[in-house]
């Protein structure tokens, strides 16, 4: 929790501008939005000031993308208290959440100036910056229906940071057979190898360098050393979880 401590404190948090700042500004009831010089320990990149960066834009962007329909739904309201809950944020921390939630309802969300300014501070962290983008499509999918407002929007989001078509229908297929193994028991082992990104015809040589892959990819540790902030462990470490448990039954079944 260094990088909150350090953000209330005013040593992170005069030391951003543009979108973020003013956004933080209004989730702490400060204003960071001063255009100040940065110094050498927090400049973009700096670990401390990616997880602030990404506790702002993930919550924010959140409640834009629950309003992208034309209303908020209540199981879309519970999937960002669940992650709220997982992060197991102090009250100053939930109520700063909360807040950045709403203001990403507000029609004059600056979304393109959030993302652009979001994707320069992770200092082409790429792993972070996917596991970004999947708690934004948990979010579209969270009331079992995808909206097209909903759809178009992810793949907004997704190419603005830097991903190609492609790579976001399959992290829309990795959400969906997460969601079907919570829900759906009979469709178990198709689900697996949707959550891997591979096929029932795929060699065994290949399923595990995707699970490799994978799990490299969703690693709290890795993604902590990159900006994560601290509290979002337990939503990475239920990704792995996810991932180790599809494999498994992949095996299993081949055995």
């Amino acid at each position: 929790m260094a990088w909150w401590g350090k953000l209330i404190g005013g040593t992170l948090g005069y030391m951003f501008g543009g979108p973020l700042g003013a956004l933080l500004g209004v989730a702490l009831g400060g204003n960071f939005d001063r255009g100040l010089g940065l110094s050498d320990q927090f400049e973009p990149g700096a670990q401390e000031r990616v997880q602030a960066a990404f506790f702002s834009a993930t919550f924010s962007i959140m409640g834009h993308i629950a309003k992208a329909d034309g209303k908020v739904t209540p199981d879309e309201v519970a999937s960002a208290r669940h992650i709220m809950n997982q992060m197991q944020l102090n009250s100053e921390q939930l109520s700063a959440a909360k807040k950045l939630f709403n203001e990403g309802k507000n029609p004059e969300f600056p979304l393109d100036a959030i993302l652009s300014q979001f994707k320069s501070e992770c200092h082409r962290r790429r792993n972070l910056i996917q596991m970004f983008l999947e708690i934004q499509i948990a979010m579209a999918m969270a009331d079992g229906q995808l909206h097209k407002n909903e759809k178009q929007l992810i793949y907004h989001i997704g190419q603005q940071l830097g991903f190609a078509p492609a790579q976001i229908d399959q992290l829309f297929s990795f959400a969906s057979g997460s969601a079907h193994t919570q829900q759906d028991k009979t469709h178990l082992l198709k689900d697996a190898y949707t959550i891997l990104g591979m096929k029932p015809s795929d060699s065994d040589a290949d399923i595990k360098k995707a699970y490799r892959r994978l799990m490299s990819q969703h690693h709290p540790d890795k993604l902590v050393a990159k900006g994560l902030p601290e509290e979002m462990v337990k939503v990475a470490t239920e990704k792995t979880k996810e991932i180790h448990k599809a494999y498994d039954l992949i095996k299993s079944s081949r055995n």
